[in-house]
C-alpha cells in the first residue's frame, strides 16, 4: 500500500523531487543489546525479528530543539524524550543519537497508549486461545484498538475526558491514569539508564 502512494505521487507530480522519510529511521543507532529480542538468532538474521522504533522523525526534530532552547549542542546532550499522544512511546537520545526506544517491532511494544496496551506478557495470546477462543487477530486487534486508556477505563482513551472523569470518582478513569503514569515513570528511569546520564528530560 506505501509504495502504491509513491508511485502515485511521481506519476501525478512527475517534475517535483520525490523524497521518502522513514520514521524508524533515527533509531538505526541503537545498539544491539538495546535492539535484539532475546529469541533464537535465526529470526533477526534469516528475517529481521527485532525492535525498530518509531516516531523517528519527531524525536530527532525535538532534540535538535532541546539543544537550542537549552543553548546546548544538542550532540553533546543526553536526553530522555516523551512522545506522549494517542499513540505513546520514550527514547534515550545521547549526542544526538537514539540509544533506546520504547516501541519494538511494532508501536505496540512499549508504553500504555489510548487504546494500545504498550507491554504485555506475550503468553496472552495463547491463554486467550486456549480459554476464549480468541484468534491471534482478534488478540491484536483487542491489543491495538481496545486497550490501553481506554481498556482500563471502560470510558475514553482521551486523558482529557479521564482526568474530568477522575476527579468526578470514576474508578476506571482513576485506574487508567495511574497505570498510565505508574508505566511512564518506569520507562524513564530506564531510558536514563540507557543514556547513563541525565541533561534533560523532554
Amino acid at each position: 500500500a506505501n509504495i502504491l502512494g509513491i508511485q502515485a505521487s511521481q506519476h501525478a507530480f512527475p517534475e517535483l523531487k520525490h523524497v521518502a522519510v522513514f520514521d524508524t529511521a533515527f533509531h538505526q543507532t541503537m545498539p544491539s543489546h538495546a535492539y535484539r529480542y532475546a529469541i533464537p538468532a535465526e529470526y533477526y538474521e534469516k528475517h529481521g525479528v527485532r525492535r525498530y522504533g518509531f516516531h523517528g522523525t519527531s524525536y530527532r526534530y525535538v532534540a535538535q530543539e532541546a539543544g537550542r532552547v537549552l543553548n546546548r549542542d544538542s550532540n553533546r546532550l543526553a536526553l530522555v524524550i516523551a512522545h506522549l499522544g494517542n499513540g505513546a512511546s520514550i527514547s534515550a537520545v545521547l549526542n544526538g543519537k537514539s540509544q533506546d526506544t520504547s516501541m519494538g517491532l511494532t508501536p505496540l511494544e512499549g508504553l500504555v497508549m489510548g487504546t494500545r496496551s504498550g507491554d504485555i506478557d506475550p503468553s496472552l495470546f495463547s491463554f486467550l486461545s486456549e480459554n476464549f477462543a480468541m484468534s491471534v487477530e482478534q488478540t491484536t486487534n483487542m491489543l491495538n484498538r481496545q486497550s490501553g486508556l481506554l481498556g482500563l477505563s471502560g470510558l475514553s482513551n482521551d486523558c482529557r475526558t479521564l482526568e474530568a472523569a477522575a476527579k468526578e470518582g470514576h474508578a476506571g478513569a482513576t485506574l487508567a491514569l495511574e497505570v498510565f503514569a505508574y508505566r511512564l515513570a518506569k520507562y524513564i528511569g530506564a531510558m536514563t539508564v540507557a543514556c547513563g546520564r541525565l541533561d534533560a528530560l523532554v
